[in-house]
């Protein structure tokens, strides 16, 4: 596996452990529905929250706009719905992004609720 792959995975590691610290429940990691990937599906009360994390080396900040694709959103909210409608879930759904920042063992990370309304 390649270092970016290895980098994003640390990454995705590093939101999970922030996700559970801040009391959310994992549902599920990697998944997949057609050409989509949710990285995380993590419940906390009454809401489904679909995540998406990014990782970074440096402290370099891209708007969320041009982190995630308009195309990218799409991906997600059609594998958000089938998962949604595949379980019969009654649940409120938010899309978060987290973002990690860092290497070397010094991390930042940036959790943006509702992310796809920040823009």
């Amino acid at each position: 596996m390649g270092e970016h792959n290895e980098f994003g995975k640390k990454g995705e590691e590093l939101a999970v452990e922030h996700l559970v610290k801040s009391g959310y429940h994992i549902i599920h990691r990697n998944y997949r529905y057609l050409k989509a990937e949710i990285d995380v599906i993590a419940q906390k009360d009454e809401v489904l929250a679909i995540v998406e994390v990014k990782s970074r080396k440096s402290d370099f900040w891209q708007h969320i706009a041009e982190i995630i694709t308009e195309k990218k959103i799409k991906l997600l909210v059609k594998a958000a719905n089938q998962y949604v409608i595949s379980r019969n879930l009654d649940i409120e759904v938010r899309f978060d992004v987290i973002i990690v920042l860092g290497e070397n063992g010094n991390y930042e990370i940036d959790h943006i609720e509702n992310a796809f309304y920040h823009f």
